[in-house]
């Protein structure tokens, strides 16, 4: 009786499977299909970004990912992607890596996001790394420079969108041969792998250093830390300094150098220079020392009205992230949103995270963006921009390009030589909604 109860329930099972085998078959293939794949249903996508909303790299950072949450609801108003609607889940990693990793697990296992977008920071993004990888999360165009996360085998699923920092400073260091031959240079730089890169670029470059303070990521909140920055270079006197950190370290320099009375020609690494967050952190005096400094950028000046992309996403801000200054912060998580909507466009309408991967690689070289140096994606390469124009800051710390138009150099992460080239870019799409 054993036995014979046996086979009967597995008889029963099969008959089971079977009919629900049929019930599946009668589904419309949409409807079995649009679920399977975190992060997407048939009318929405839902996207992940960790950035550092608190802390002390908060000022200015904390705009990007609300600029792109302005963005996305701009492209929601306007169809979506494919009929589908953007939700952008924002969270908190105050630029620190053990948080990060925390706050990315979060979103991956509990908001089942389809794709990590934009997150900022060097050590932040290592080291979500191995859970990124782990779970095949596509992690794009995430803001750091660091020239490791373009190794496409040990991150296949990362794409960086800046220039790398290895790039920046070999084209810092060859504007500096041009410009300031025989002059003593100085640089300040975050001592992690986001200084260690620009330490290796100006190697490359052949820069040569009076003096290279090293600053841990977090310390320039402190006066007195910062106090030894200026009395150690008060003291050798010299002609260039290089700040190659973020805004918030670059604003507690030019802040402990106006009350020293220390002066010298002070050159702005891309990530450290945004006027408006130099201006909230330390006040106008600082930005008042940031008038003729210089400064290098792959988007267009963020008050070049003129340039079509600005002046489309200076209205975007105006109506979807209203209040909110229009600076290089808000510019940089635009132009992230639209590569963004670019990419998951070229995924079609069979949204997986296999075939978002295969649209960057086919079509991501041709991304509309405001971008003024080519972008690099292709199957073999995960690289970004490539290049860098050099401007000065004006008394109100707007910057602009140098003889007044956008002279753009651009390299490799490599060997390879800095070039003066021009770039076109792609047109801005119609309304700024990308149609690829």
């Amino acid at each position: 009786m054993l036995v014979h109860r046996r086979t009967k329930r597995g008889k029963l099972a099969i008959t089971f499977v079977a009919a629900a085998a049929l019930a599946i078959n009668a589904l419309p293939a949409h409807a079995f299909t649009a679920y399977k794949v975190d992060g997407v249903t048939p009318s929405t996508i839902t996207l992940g970004i960790t950035s550092p909303l608190t802390g002390a790299a908060a000022p200015g950072y904390n705009k990007v990912p609300y600029a792109m949450q302005a963005y996305f609801n701009y492209v929601n108003d306007n169809g979506g992607v494919n009929g589908r609607k953007i939700k952008l889940i924002i969270k908190d990693d105050a630029y620190n890596p053990v948080l990060s990793k925390s706050v990315t697990n979060d979103l991956v296992l509990q908001s089942k996001v389809f794709a990590i977008v934009g997150s900022l920071g060097t050590a932040s993004n290592e080291a979500t790394t191995r859970f990124i990888n782990d779970h095949g999360v596509p992690r794009l165009f995430i803001n750091t420079g660091y020239s490791g996360f373009a190794t496409a085998a040990k991150y296949p699923t990362t794409y960086t969108v800046l220039p790398s920092y290895v790039m920046e400073a070999k084209i810092m260091g060859q504007y500096i041969k041009d410009n300031f031959a025989g002059k003593s240079v100085a640089i300040i730089y975050q001592d992690d792998d986001f200084g260690a890169d620009a330490l290796k670029g100006f190697a490359t470059a052949g820069t040569k250093f009076l003096v290279k303070i090293p600053y841990a990521s977090g310390s320039q909140a402190d006066p007195t830390v910062v106090g030894k920055w200026i009395s150690g270079l008060a003291q050798l006197k010299p002609d260039v300094t290089i700040m190659f950190g973020v805004s918030s370290a670059t604003a507690a320099a030019l802040g402990g150098a106006y009350k020293a009375g220390f002066k010298t020609q002070w050159i702005l690494g891309s990530v450290g220079g945004d006027g408006t967050t130099i201006a909230t952190v330390a006040g106008p005096t600082a930005v008042g020392l940031l008038y003729g400094a210089i400064g290098a950028s792959f988007l267009p000046a963020p008050t070049d009205t003129a340039d079509p992309y600005i002046a489309q996403f200076q209205a975007i801000n105006t109506k979807y992230n209203a209040g909110v200054t229009f600076d290089n912060n808000v510019l940089q998580g635009m132009n992230t949103a639209m590569l963004t909507v670019e990419a998951l466009r070229a995924a079609g309408t069979n949204l997986t995270r296999a075939n978002l991967l295969k649209g960057i690689a086919k079509s991501g070289s041709t991304f509309a963006s405001a971008g003024f140096a080519p972008l690099g994606y292709s199957a073999t390469s995960h690289v970004g921009y490539n290049g860098y124009w050099f401007g000065t800051y004006g008394p109100t710390g707007a910057i602009k390009p140098i003889g007044g138009s956008y002279t753009l150099y651009t390299t490799d992460s490599g060997t390879g030589a800095v070039t003066q080239t021009v770039s076109k870019r792609p047109a801005m799409p119609a309304k700024g909604l990308p149609n690829n």
